[in-house]
């Protein structure tokens, strides 16, 4: 059974967009990528190479809750890309939601294979430099579901529906 609310989440470059747009597809859910929900401030601070602080993160933290709890009227399932690396923050983003209402779905990778990745992604915000910083910050989850990134986007997506149920 699938839940209201499905978070994936991981360091930057890790495949969230890419997964939850595949994953939305699958199962007809609607995708969002938090970063949409950033401030032109806070994109503008990673553009020059400056990690958030938690005093940047928190207001954001406040919209992406409101936008859950609002999909959570209109759609049998929304699915939601967003790094939460910290237990704090997953734990903040979940509330008092049980797992049958929000889970999140960690996807792991090593430094290296995504330190490739991101070196050959144009376009995005986030430069190569801050990848060092989303490590050093990262939480591993022992309250998600963990997938490998290693396999294609296609697999992925049904290792997470598999380990959905």
């Amino acid at each position: 059974m699938l839940p209201k609310t499905l978070i994936l989440m991981g360091v930057c470059g890790c495949g969230k967009t890419r997964v939850g747009e595949m994953l939305a597809r699958e199962t007809g859910a609607i995708f969002e990528d938090a970063d949409n929900f950033h401030t032109e401030a806070a994109k503008d601070k990673m553009r020059s190479g400056t990690p958030l602080t938690d005093d940047d993160r928190w207001p954001w933290f406040d919209r992406l809750r409101a936008r859950m709890v609002e999909m959570r009227e209109k759609v049998p399932l929304y699915i939601l890309a967003c790094s939460a690396l910290k237990q704090r923050y997953r734990d903040y983003l979940r509330a008092d939601d049980p797992s049958e209402v929000l889970q999140f779905v960690f996807l792991d990778g090593s430094f290296e294979l995504i330190e490739d990745r991101m070196s050959r992604r144009k376009g995005h915000y986030m430069p190569l430099s801050l990848l060092q910083s989303q490590f050093a910050i990262l939480e591993r989850p022992t309250d998600a579901i963990t997938v490998s990134i290693e396999p294609p986007p296609k697999r992925i997506v049904a290792d997470i529906l598999r380990k959905l149920g």
